[in-house]
């Protein structure tokens, strides 16, 4: 018998060895493949086995997570949904993340190694952290102002502090609630058909991600190249500007909505918005210095993060003079994110220097602990401090005694500049209005907000559409909830 005890026992030595040789196969080479399987269901029930983190507004959690007691146990719920939606996208169990909810996903998830106590910690243990929360630099009166103030206007609003690069307010116009697209059932499918079917795509952030002809408002760029190019060295004296003014090569006439640009000054052409001025201002000051000045602004900039993508605001680099003369007044193809133009204007208070633009103030733990801060942001120079102290002095002009004036906020400084951007074949959509605009407290050394506003209303009266009549009072109001909160 012990031959046949050997042998068999040789053969259940056998077995055991292909057995720990399989299960080193499946648990190291086969691991990734098998994570990745759509049938293996435990890193998505893992997922939703514990609260999801919270992002913060003011302090204030606009965020949470609901107890269903099924299988994917936690659900994301919102507090002011529309309102935020914007800035924290949505976390759904059948679609996934966007926005806030998923740049930063690996904090709110618990999934960052750098919430763990200890390096490898999690993968020692096999757990996993607590949510951690992320802190956002939004203003919460300013984001109600904005929201508020486009109402049911489609649209966007844009702000920033300008010495600093925070984003106060980030609005988009018509909104959605995320809170339906959290679960997995019934009402999640039925919500996620219903939003993309609709053709007002509330669900597209347009503050950062949907560009428009800028308009009048880039006229801001034009006098800024022209400034610091040395092409204009006298904002009074006569510009030698025709009206109409013949686009060159064409035999296309550039006319004026305002009355008096004939030769008006750069003063009187941009506190009334003198097409004709800036178009030959544009084309006298040559691609090249308007280029370099565009660029500066931060245009054509690919990349741009804060945290979640930003779409390109672009100038073109290839034209003859003719469309360089309507690129000048924010035309042909011009095109520019509202938080583009938002620096824009951010940059004229900031006395020439660009700061780049960030959502997220810091990331804790659960336990209120700092994971990541912001921490200082490069600065981008756009035009000379000269250039800057200048064009301050027309955008002041524009809003004490130019279109702009509805957005004069009593004891501010307030510089401003209106837009009105055409679009569609021929010019045949209803017209954009358009405002930027930056304020400074009586009691502040610097600016302490600047806002870009856009207004698609295509329902709206074509002859009632302007960036001083219709985007400034949205303007004002969010500059006035930042000074008075700065205040108070």
């Amino acid at each position: 018998m012990t031959p046949y005890i050997r042998r068999a026992a040789l053969f259940c030595a056998l077995l055991l060895v292909a057995l720990l040789v399989n299960a080193a196969r499946v648990q190291l080479l086969r691991a990734d493949a098998y994570d990745g399987n759509p049938a293996n269901r435990r890193e998505t029930i893992a997922r939703y086995d514990q609260p999801r983190g919270d992002i913060l507004v003011g302090g204030r959690a606009v965020t949470g997570s609901r107890d269903t007691g099924e299988h994917l146990r936690y659900e994301r719920t919102y507090t002011d949904g529309p309102l935020y939606a914007p800035v924290t996208g949505f976390a759904s169990q059948e679609y996934g993340t966007t926005l806030l909810e998923h740049t930063e996903d690996g904090v709110l998830s618990g999934t960052d190694p750098a919430l763990a106590p200890l390096p490898l910690w999690n993968d020692f243990t096999r757990s996993r952290s607590p949510g951690g929360h992320v802190e956002t630099t939004i203003h919460p009166a300013a984001q109600r102002a904005a929201f508020e103030g486009l109402r049911s206007r489609k649209g966007a609003v844009a702000a920033v502090e300008p010495s600093t690069g925070r984003i106060l307010a980030l609005v988009s116009v018509p909104s959605y609630d995320p809170q339906p697209l959290s679960g997995n059932g019934t009402e999640a499918r039925e919500t996620w058909a219903r939003l993309n079917a609709d053709p007002d795509k509330p669900m597209l952030n347009r503050a950062v991600r949907q560009t428009y002809p800028p308009g009048s408002t880039f006229k801001v760029v034009t006098a800024a190249a022209a400034l610091d190019a040395g092409v204009v060295t006298d904002l009074d004296a006569p510009t030698d500007s025709p009206e109409p003014y013949r686009l060159p090569g064409t035999t296309t006439a550039l006319t004026n909505s305002s009355r008096g640009c004939a030769d008006a000054s750069v003063r009187e052409a941009f506190v009334w918005s003198c097409n004709t001025v800036f178009a030959k201002l544009g084309v006298t000051t040559g691609l090249e210095h308007m280029t370099a000045t565009a660029h500066g602004f931060g245009f054509n900039h690919a990349g741009l993060r804060i945290p979640f993508s930003v779409a390109r605001s672009t100038f073109d680099t290839t034209m003859d003079r003719a469309q360089l003369a309507l690129s000048s007044i924010g035309q042909y193809n011009t095109r520019a994110t509202p938080l583009q133009m938002a620096m824009v204007a951010a940059a004229v208070a900031n006395n020439g220097q660009v700061r780049q633009p960030y959502l997220v103030e810091r990331s804790t733990r659960a336990g209120g602990s700092t994971v990541a801060t912001a921490g200082s942001r490069p600065a981008r120079r756009a035009m000379h401090p000269s250039t800057a102290r200048r064009m301050q002095e027309l955008m002041r002009e524009v809003v004490e005694k130019g279109t702009g004036t509805n957005a004069a906020i009593p004891g501010a400084v307030v510089g401003g500049k209106t837009g009105t951007a055409q679009h569609g074949l021929g010019n045949s959509g209803t017209p954009y209005a358009w405002f930027v605009a930056w304020a400074q407290g009586e009691r502040d050394a610097q600016a302490r907000v600047a806002v870009a506003v856009v207004v698609e209303d295509a329902a709206a009266n074509r002859r009632e559409i302007s960036g001083g009549g219709t985007a400034a009072p949205v303007a004002r109001a969010v500059m006035e909830a930042v000074l008075n909160s700065a205040s108070s």
